[in-house]
């Protein structure tokens, strides 16, 4: 079914209560398998696909995650829109741990692969000033307002390599740019649902207050802070899931044809096997090849 909501759950979130009776679906892709199979299944009137970003278990590491393959697994099961949900350390009083920080922008210092679905052969450029998409993240803001819980709407996540925390000097440097939060995934993943033309929004459940701070980072911490906001988390997707009302194949912001004006190289130079690959995540832009 189209018009699904594509939800990716982050540590602590690697299930939906919600989605007790859904069935989970193995998927695989022309970019390999997602990081697990994904759980369809109906929250209100809203079809969704829930994808634990880690693995049932936590068994995949930051640096380790298909983010490709994550993201064309949604595109194929037929979200038009992913709401991610992550952990992520905060940088000021504004955000303190307890807090959802609704991500509007990024800052990447990763180094890993899998950054694009383009290349060997075909080249695109998707405009990425507005990394999110605003629609979406109306309606999440809405629900956070109304869940009444501390949250901040807007801010600025730092994204680093991973799977180590960051050193004191380098959460300095990270504050000292203004940045809100320092997370691990957030990145490639939002430059890819972009590519695939999927409106995404992004809420970072605070966890800690990174290495800047003198309390030390510890997995510990992480996990004791996660577990209390894991129920509200759960509430967050269900509100949005029942009033968010889905877009369809059409989205006011422009994210669901991203590729229109983004891709450079001449349609009779596309390799037949790449724009098949394509066609995957943009059936518009690509089936039928040449």
């Amino acid at each position: 079914m189209a018009n699904r909501l594509g939800l990716i759950g982050g540590s602590g979130l690697y299930r939906m209560p919600a989605l007790a009776d859904g069935q989970w679906i193995e998927i695989d892709t022309a970019w390999g398998k997602p990081s697990d199979a994904l759980l369809l299944g109906t929250i209100g009137d809203r079809e969704v696909a829930f994808l634990p970003r880690h693995g049932r278990g936590h068994r995949v590491a930051p640096h380790e995650i298909n983010y490709r393959a994550n993201i064309a697994a949604l595109k194929a099961a037929g979200c038009t829109e992913v709401l991610a949900i992550s952990a992520a350390g905060g940088f000021h009083g504004d955000v303190p741990p307890g807090s959802f920080v609704l991500v509007d922008q990024y800052i990447d210092r990763t180094v890993r692969g899998g950054r694009s679905f383009f290349g060997q052969g075909i080249v695109a450029h998707v405009a990425f000033a507005r990394p999110v998409c605003g629609r979406l993240n109306a309606i999440v803001a809405a629900a956070l307002a109304e869940e009444g819980g501390p949250h901040r709407i807007g801010g600025t996540m730092l994204v680093i390599e991973g799977p180590q925390f960051s050193t004191r000097a380098e959460s300095l440097l990270h504050k000292s740019w203004g940045c809100d939060v320092v997370g691990m995934t957030g990145l490639p993943e939002a430059r890819l649902a972009r590519e695939a033309e999927l409106c995404y929004a992004s809420v970072a459940m605070v966890t800690d207050n990174d290495a800047w701070s003198d309390e030390e980072v510890d997995v510990a911490t992480v996990i004791a802070t996660m577990g209390a906001n894991v129920v509200r988390a759960q509430a967050l997707v269900s509100s949005v899931a029942t009033t968010g009302g889905g877009q369809g194949g059409s989205c006011a912001e422009g994210c669901s044809h991203a590729l229109d004006a983004a891709v450079i190289t001449a349609r009779d130079a596309w390799p037949i096997e790449a724009s098949h690959r394509l066609a995957t995540i943009s059936p518009r832009t690509f089936s039928g090849g040449k």
